[in-house]
């Protein structure tokens, strides 16, 4: 009967998308456990079916859902891990740009360098978290081993961005990510280094420039001159 087929398909269907899941956010899954994992996936497809045929893309908004589940709960963490993994599935599915070498700075002057405004690479991605996320991440993907970790020591902030053929997921210090999301907006980079020194006391700013530029996050700079008018006055 059709209902029956019908059915059939459907749970073909949930079948596909969980596993397409599964592939997007393999840390996720294994610290829950595939049974766990299964479940919640199959609560989150009805909310949020996928907008592409793509499968490879498919997990937007599932950090949120996870967010809102409640027998995630007990691990607060869980929805931070799988924004990396969204970022790191993003940013394997942005363009391709060029990044910027240190010396394409070398002829800028000295007192302009405040007014400089970057174009970020189109993979770049930023993940705040007030947990060890990353720490907890890297424990679960590849190789990783999983040991105790204290999830109230301390919050990571995360870099995702792919200059090249790879994927990086970096550490950034404190700051940084205001930082590079103020550059990101538009701002010039004097007031991107005020908001991070707001942000963080300690905030190095000739050093995270430096390992900006170093991950590949930049593709390109202008520098907006002010028009200088004199006025003739007649006497």
């Amino acid at each position: 009967p059709s209902p029956k087929r019908f059915a059939v398909y459907r749970n073909n269907v949930v079948v596909g998308l969980t596993e397409a899941l599964q592939a997007n956010f393999p840390a996720v899954c294994r610290l829950v456990g595939e049974e766990f994992f299964r479940a919640m996936a199959r609560a989150f497809i009805p909310v949020c079916p996928p907008k592409s045929p793509i499968l490879l893309d498919y997990g937007m908004g599932f950090a949120e859902f996870i967010a809102e589940f409640e027998p995630a709960a007990p691990l607060p963490y869980l929805p931070d891990v799988a924004r990396i993994e969204r970022a790191w599935t993003e940013a394997y599915h942005a363009e391709e740009a060029i990044p910027l070498v240190p010396g394409a700075f070398a002829d800028i002057p000295g007192d302009q360098i405040a007014d400089l405004r970057f174009a970020i690479h189109p993979s770049v991605r930023i993940v705040r978290s007030q947990f060890p996320a990353l720490t907890i991440w890297r424990m679960n993907v590849a190789d990783g081993e999983p040991s105790p970790v204290d999830i109230d020591s301390c919050g990571e902030d995360v870099l995702v961005v792919r200059p090249a053929a790879d994927v990086e997921v970096r550490s950034i210090t404190p700051g940084s990510a205001t930082f590079l999301s103020n550059l990101a907006s538009g701002k010039t980079l004097g007031e991107a280094a005020e908001s991070a020194m707001s942000d963080a006391e300690n905030f190095d700013l000739s050093g995270n420039l430096a390992a900006l530029i170093g991950a590949g996050v930049f593709v390109g700079f202008f520098l907006l001159r002010p028009m200088l008018v004199r006025l003739k006055i007649r006497s």
